[in-house]
This record gives C-alpha cells, structure tokens and sequence, in this order.
C-alpha cells in the first residue's frame, strides 16, 4: 500500500485541474500542505491522515459510522466542521475530498 503522503499527492493531482483549486495556503503552519479552493483550505494531510472541512452533520455522520474520528488542531477541543479518514480506499478518499470541495467552494 502506497504512503499517505503519496496517496494525497494522487488526490492532489486528480482534483488541482478544477477551477479556483491549488495547493498550499502560502503560508506557514496549519494548512500550509493543503488543498486549497479560491484560497480556503478544503483537504489536507495532518499526521499521515487526511482531514477534510465538511458541514457539522456530515462530520458527525462520518464519526458516528466509523469512516472518520473528530480533527483536533492541537488545542485540545475538536474543530466541528472537521473530520479525520484515515485507512480508507483511495476511491473513498476521493470523494469526501471532492464533497469537501464542494462544501468549501460554495460558501
């Protein structure tokens, strides 16, 4: 199995032809690896795990099936609009990344 930074390199490349997307925030620290759309972090990899921005419900949903677990940025209190997806098939990682754009880029 390929690492988890070369899948979200093959997730990167898959999604960065889309309008308004890139990578990196330009700025150092949190995010500085990301997806981005028109400048707002979407996907990113946090510790060898991807973590996307998604609506409150979803993240629940995600946590409450199993597919994903609460995203902490290391202050000690989960951030709501963020999930963690770990061992999952690239295909699935694919499209929460792309439910995810879709979430960030229609705010």
């Amino acid at each position: 199995m390929r690492s988890p930074e070369k899948r979200f390199e093959a997730l990167a490349a898959g999604l960065s032809g889309r309008p308004g997307v890139g990578e990196g925030t330009g700025r150092r620290g949190f995010g500085s690896d990301a997806l981005v759309v028109d400048g707002h972090i979407f996907a990113m990899l946090s510790g060898g795990r991807l973590v996307l921005k998604l609506p409150r419900d979803r993240v629940a949903e995600l946590v409450g099936s199993g597919e994903g677990s609460p995203f902490d940025a290391g202050k000690g209190k989960p951030m709501k609009e963020w999930v963690v997806v770990g061992e999952l098939p690239d295909r699935r990682w694919r499209e929460l990344a792309e439910e995810a754009l879709t979430f960030v880029g229609g705010r």
